[in-house]
């Protein structure tokens, strides 16, 4: 089992302190996403979502969908009949709904507040499951991708995309020089909350990516699993189907 690497290195729960610094980040977390990645986290989106084209999903589940940005693209590359996404923090969604509503998406994409661990939905209910940067923050990681499982469909797809550990050299000093010193003091400055970014290079040296995570998502039941690397192994995008 991987290492739990918490936001605050508190008692409390991992799930309430991932909630409370996202709430603390709200504000600013599509910028700086934006900002910190150079713009790349857009493609790396997009290319995520593709992995979807070929089923034509038309009831989709957004786990950790933050602000709703997959969501949105989503409905705009696919167009399904419904996306619900589902996240454990409010801010995050409430700036989520503002967008959906200003594109008068509403009747489309729902958002919910929803604990990823712990999904209100019955067995075999979505065409496919995404989640974007949402499965490092699981406190219990095989719980919740078995909570998926559950709510996919019969030869539904799940499609994750996460941070992966660069292995070139010297790409993977220079990232994590930046991943490690660079982008927390830029957060620092820009955000009320001082260790967020420091979180995140945590979280991603503790994630079991690459085929760590392939070979996880196959002892949990899921076929033809895929891995692609992006940015010279910055990013993952993985699949499953059920």
């Amino acid at each position: 089992m991987s290492e739990l690497v918490k936001p605050y290195h508190q008692d409390q729960e991992k799930k309430q302190q991932v909630a409370t610094m996202f709430d603390n980040i709200a504000n600013n977390y599509d910028l700086l996403n934006r900002v910190l990645s150079l713009g790349i986290d857009q493609s790396w989106r997009k290319k995520a979502i593709n992995q979807l084209k070929d089923i034509q999903p038309k009831y989709i589940l957004d786990v950790a969908t933050g602000t709703g940005d997959v969501a949105l693209m989503t409905m705009d590359l696919l167009h399904p009949d419904t996306i619900i996404g589902v996240d454990i923090s409010k801010q995050m969604l409430e700036i989520g709904k503002n967008k959906i509503e200003q594109k008068h998406l509403s009747n489309q994409i729902h958002l919910e507040l929803g604990d990823s661990e712990n999904l209100r939905f019955e067995d075999n209910s979505f065409d496919a499951v995404t989640v974007a940067f949402g499965v490092r923050n699981f406190e219990n990681l095989d719980k919740g991708l078995k909570e998926i499982y559950r709510v996919l469909k019969p030869n539904g797809r799940l499609v994750v995309l996460e941070f992966s550990k660069p292995s070139i050299f010297p790409f993977k000093q220079i990232y994590n020089f930046y991943f490690k010193y660079i982008l927390p003091t830029i957060g620092r400055l820009t955000s009320k909350d001082n260790r967020a970014y420091s979180y995140l290079y945590e979280s991603v040296q503790a994630f079991p990516d690459n085929e760590a995570f392939i070979k996880k998502l196959a002892n949990l039941g899921f076929i033809n699993n895929q891995k692609q690397s992006l940015t010279l192994g910055i990013c993952s995008i993985y699949q499953g189907n059920k």
